[in-house]
């Protein structure tokens, strides 16, 4: 008998053990002096780039993510391609900085520009994992570097499910100063904002609300989100990434800016012309990683889970 109780005594207490460790955090952050790395179950999620990282040429370049993985545990994106140097993983970024009528660089190309991560702080639980970054945009041409606006920017990663995995992106873009003023290239393409760089072999697929997609070189209405989907590393199976915009960004449903060949995908916010940033503006972004092509997920109610 009393071997019987001792039985049941340790298998009682492997249950509450593992009951126990059922609840522990899925996720976990790793901070370095470059960046944070998440990890789900051990799996890598994204790599967040804090310290400025040189590209190819004179520029550096932080406060983006890369690598993204899949639920493969391959990377998806694509960081300081030979075709455009700075281009980097999931990114937002303007061309177009002003105070007033004064130009103060570049942000997209980070010329006479900088960003300076200042605070970090992340949360992992059960239910998801937030990355909130402090970002201070500063000009050389402006007050000796000191820093004009205030960006608060989060990233949620939830639980990956069997065929995707969801991140949103929350950019709060707080004016320091009056007369900021911020737009996209001074083109008639007029492309900055939200971007995504992803390999896009000969089998890409882009699918709106509507349908199929072409890539055109100006801007694009096809609703509120895109997928860009293909056979990547030789696979058999499609596999992909949709973009969503939530109805709160000013300009939704944004218009897009796509590339069938070498180059980011971008929705874009707010277009050529520049707007005035004289009260803080959140833009909210929906990637979701999936496997499998559009079709393969269900977007339309992905987006209307989104946009309630």
């Amino acid at each position: 008998m009393e071997k019987k109780y001792f039985i049941i005594t340790i298998l009682t207490a492997l249950i509450i053990c593992c009951g126990s460790a059922g609840k522990k955090a899925l996720f976990s952050f790793k901070e370095t002096t470059d960046g944070v790395e998440l990890t789900e179950n051990g799996q890598k999620v994204f790599f967040y780039q804090k310290a400025p990282k040189k590209a190819p040429g004179n520029a550096s370049f932080n406060n983006y993510l890369h690598p993204v993985y899949n639920l493969k545990g391959e990377v998806i994106t694509e960081e300081f391609p030979s075709d455009h140097f700075h281009h980097r993983g999931i990114f937002w970024a303007w061309h177009q900085i002003y105070i007033n009528e004064a130009n103060l660089g570049d942000g997209w190309m980070m010329e006479s520009f900088s960003q300076e991560v200042s605070g970090i702080k992340t949360k992992a639980d059960k239910k998801a994992a937030r990355l909130n970054a402090t970002v201070l945009w500063k000009s050389s041409k402006w007050m000796d570097g000191q820093p004009f606006l205030q960006e608060e920017t989060s990233i949620i990663v939830y639980p990956a499910e069997e065929n995707l995995r969801i991140i949103d992106f929350e950019i709060v873009l707080k004016p320091l100063v009056a007369g900021i003023r911020f737009g996209g290239s001074d083109d008639e393409k007029g492309y900055g904002g939200f971007c995504v760089r992803v390999p896009l072999p000969e089998s890409t697929v882009f699918t709106s609300e509507n349908g199929p997609v072409i890539p055109q070189n100006l801007q694009i209405k096809a609703g509120p989100w895109m997928d860009i989907s293909a056979f990547h590393n030789n696979s058999t199976q499609k596999s992909g990434v949709a973009i969503l915009c939530h109805p709160s960004v000013p300009n939704y449903p944004a218009t897009w800016i796509l590339r069938q060949r070498a180059s980011m995908q971008n929705i874009v916010y707010p277009g050529r012309e520049p707007v005035n940033l004289d009260k803080p503006v959140m833009l909210k972004y929906r990637v979701i990683i999936h496997n499998g092509d559009a079709a393969s997920i269900d977007l339309q109610k992905l987006q209307s889970d989104y946009s309630n």
